[in-house]
């Protein structure tokens, strides 16, 4: 007789304890590049974080922007396209704000709870990481021709030095860019309203002449549907300028009774507010334009430099052109901080699913700012309109897909009503936004190009808005919301009460001490796993989020996992 061995299932190996890299390691450069951003952290007051966040809105693309638009479209096309693209990324801008600000998250960590999935954001990661580069690229033109034509350097080399002077303020993170942009604003505030003072003085009929301008391109002063279609869809392009508010919204302290009001205050101006003072900023910029169009030409009147040195020139003289180099200069400091360090984000979410791998935020930097000068060294400058009307296409499908989950699915219970982030619950793809958005994006590209007609064309960017903000519920009703869990996190079920979240648990793998919205339960490890470990483990196979009934451990729950916020946030 022979004896028949019972079969034994092999529990999975753990994987090694995990040391990161000097840099990687270092929170105070790191920022929490790729996690929740833990209380203990949040050092700063709402006025400070919403200081610090509208400093970085200092930008003169603006300016570019909004003289192109009118320009080519007439006044009244121009103004209308204008304030349509900041009521739409104002009312998008809100939950998100919202949400980051609320959980501590980014917007990539966001937009993986809000319909995307784990891998889904993947994607998303790369389209917000070209907008960094994309526009680092026209804030760093714009500062190159200020220096050229203050001390004459190229051009060419200009591109250079506004890409090395960025790099030792973002290396060393929020702490940093707040006394940058604390230490500048007096400087940018002052060197924004002199030239309207000026003008205000001294050509105080320019006003009027401005609303029947009929643009350079022969649009004429009337009002346009097509014009009005295309210069949206041009300043659309800034949408995803709420994903560089998050990165220093998620830095908001806990939201209580006593400081509710200055919170929400904070939130809404440093969030979808930002683009009150943008949309201000490219009709500015459209009549600094404009003043100057005849004594240099559409050429020079496009570049934010030269209708600064013409407005003040008439009380200012001869140091109209210090002065205005200087407060350009500034500005692009200012903004160029924010879009090197905001790519750095973007980048490490990125990499760090692709490759299983985080050196640190601070490598991706020198990524970031490589496309950008590649780009600036390519005269992107030159393509800003046609550029930036393509990108929109992308940017707005994503931003709306996640404010229609956030503001419908989690309502009326397609969503859950928190924001889960970590890959241990998460299924990879979630078809409901990451669906919405490929659909949307791809429709109005094609519309973009033409393929539907001169009106689809034109309003491509109203295609991408609108199916992304109906699809998104209705394909996380087809799906009955599926796709948002892969398994249940216990601390968020009915009748759960969070009283505190800043108590810590020590990973099992980096054995570094995280709050603990940061953790979750690893069968593998047999306890908590933070989220960063949990997201580099290449060898895990995914047990926890594989089903019991298909014969794989879940492994049980070891501790509660709050993700909530604590009470009154």
């Amino acid at each position: 007789m022979t004896d028949t061995a019972t079969p034994t299932t092999k529990a999975p190996e753990q994987p090694p304890r995990r040391s990161y890299a000097k840099l990687a390691a270092d929170e105070s450069r790191e920022d929490y590049s790729l996690r929740y951003a833990p209380h203990s952290f949040r050092r700063w007051s709402p006025a400070m974080v919403a200081g610090t966040a509208l400093g970085g809105i200092a930008y003169l693309a603006d300016f570019a922007i909004g003289a192109s638009i009118v320009f080519t479209y007439g006044f009244t096309s121009g103004f209308a396209s204008i304030l349509t693209a900041a009521v739409i990324i104002f009312l998008t801008g809100i939950p998100i704000a919202r949400a980051c600000a609320k959980y501590g998250l980014d917007m990539d960590l966001v937009t993986r709870g809000a319909g995307f999935g784990y891998f889904g954001s993947t994607l998303t990661s790369l389209i917000y990481a070209s907008f960094t580069f994309i526009f680092f690229a026209l804030e760093g033109s714009i500062m190159a021709q200020a220096m050229h034509q203050a001390v004459g350097l190229p051009v060419e080399i200009g591109y250079l030095v506004t890409t090395l002077i960025v790099i030792p303020i973002v290396f060393r993170g929020m702490g940093a860019l707040a006394k940058v942009q604390a230490w500048t604003q007096p400087v940018w505030i002052i060197g924004m309203v002199l030239p309207f003072l000026v003008l205000a003085f001294e050509a105080p009929d320019a006003w009027g002449a401005f609303g029947s301008f009929g643009g350079t391109e022969g649009a004429g002063s009337g009002f346009s549907w097509i014009g009005f279609g295309l210069g949206t869809g041009v300043a659309l392009s800034l949408i995803a300028q709420i994903g560089e508010q998050a990165d220093y919204l998620r830095f908001m302290p806990a939201r209580t009774e006593a400081n509710k009001r200055r919170w929400n205050l904070a939130v809404l101006a440093a969030g979808p507010g930002w683009v009150i003072i943008g949309a201000a900023k490219q009709l500015g910029g459209a009549f600094l334009a404009f003043v100057a169009l005849e004594a240099v030409g559409k050429t020079h009147a496009l570049e934010p430099i030269t209708p600064q040195i013409e407005a003040l020139k008439p009380w200012l003289g001869s140091f109209a052109l210090p002065a205005a180099a200087v407060f350009v200069i500034v500005s692009q400091i200012k903004i160029n901080v924010t879009n090197a360090y905001s790519g750095s984000l973007s980048w490490s979410n990125f990499f760090s699913r692709i490759t299983h791998k985080h050196p640190g935020r601070v490598w991706y930097i020198f990524l970031n700012l490589a496309i950008a000068l590649t780009l600036m060294e390519m005269n992107m400058f030159a393509m800003l309109g046609k550029l930036l009307g393509f990108y929109s296409n992308v940017g707005i499908a994503w931003i709306a897909a996640v404010a229609a989950d956030l503001v419908i699915n989690k309502r009326i219970g397609l969503s859950p009503s928190y924001i889960e982030f970590k890959r241990a619950y998460l299924y990879a793809v979630n078809p409901a936004g990451f669906g919405a958005m490929v659909i949307a994006s791809t429709v109005s590209i094609l519309a973009f190009f033409g393929l539907f007609g001169t009106y689809a064309e034109a309003f491509s960017t109203f295609i991408a808005a609108g199916l992304a903000l109906v699809l998104c519920p209705l394909i996380a009703w087809a799906t009955k919301g599926k796709y948002y869990l892969a398994r249940p996190n216990p601390v968020n079920g009915p009748g759960v009460e969070i009283e505190d979240i800043t108590a810590t648990h020590t990973c099992t793998v980096c054995e570094t001490a995280y709050e603990l919205p940061d953790i979750a339960d690893c069968p593998v490890q047999s306890g908590p796993i933070c989220s960063l470990c949990c997201s580099l483990d290449a060898e895990c196979g995914d047990i926890c989020r594989k089903n019991p009934a298909d014969g794989s451990a879940a492994g049980p729950v070891l501790m509660p996992v709050p993700t909530m916020p604590v009470r009154g946030a």
